[in-house]
């Protein structure tokens, strides 16, 4: 049986089946990225939930494999040279996943470039832009007097749909018509924009035409609306 003893994690939260991947999350749109993940590329996994609610992210035993603090975090007991690895970061796990199993990531070098840049659009502006609009618009940035930041990331979410409305021009997903790990890292967040966040009104989503029917189509995936659940909440 594989020993997971050597992570802290996996005493507090134990896992029944060691022999598979161990994922650390919440579904939210950075913690559904590796469960989607997960459930396109068919390995066999076992999802703890993490509530974030509770605090318990900052836990000794979850710091223990992410020190950032953040959902997801995974371990993986057949990891690089046949032993145990822990990564955190989604879009790190993204990029392990694929190259582990030859799925969702161009071989093509320059394609497999071209999907990292897109992946990183999403980590670097998507996710940070889209996540503090949502602050501002529904959370506890709604009750400041001051809109001058709600307008700062309304504008700059309005002007990220449009690089996405741009590049989506003529293609079913965002390298074109293969699906990737780009759509699987940005689909979330834009669900989340016009969904959770109840933002679709406030970016005009619906003058977009192509973003839309990107993200209709991306959720139609039985792996998305399967991983859009795990794990399940409490």
């Amino acid at each position: 049986m594989t020993d997971l003893s050597a992570f802290p994690i996996a005493s507090r939260w134990p896992a029944a089946h060691p022999d598979r991947i161990q994922l650390y999350s919440l579904p939210t749109p950075n913690g559904v990225k590796v469960s989607i993940m997960l459930e396109e590329v068919g390995l066999p996994y076992e999802p703890h939930l993490i509530d974030i609610g509770k605090n318990e992210t900052w836990t000794p035993e979850f710091l223990s494999l992410n020190p950032n603090g953040k959902i997801p975090a995974i371990i993986d007991p057949n990891g690089p040279g046949g032993k145990p690895f822990g990564l955190f970061e989604s879009g790190a796990i993204l990029v392990y996943l694929a190259e582990k199993t030859g799925k969702l990531l161009p071989a093509d070098p320059a394609a497999r470039y071209e999907t990292l840049q897109w992946v990183f659009f999403q980590m670097a502006a998507v996710g940070p832009m889209f996540g503090q609009l949502g602050f501002f618009h529904k959370f506890a940035g709604r009750e400041y007097e001051d809109k001058r930041p709600l307008e700062r990331y309304r504008a700059e979410s309005q002007r990220l749909l449009g690089v996405l409305e741009t590049r989506l021009e003529g293609r079913d997903w965002l390298m074109g018509d293969e699906y990737t790990i780009a759509d699987v890292a940005t689909l979330g967040w834009v669900r989340n924009l016009v969904g959770f966040y109840e933002a679709a009104d406030l970016v005009d989503f619906k003058s977009l035409k192509n973003v839309p029917a990107w993200l209709e189509r991306g959720l139609a995936r039985p792996a998305v609306q399967c991983g859009l659940n795990i794990p399940a909440r409490s």
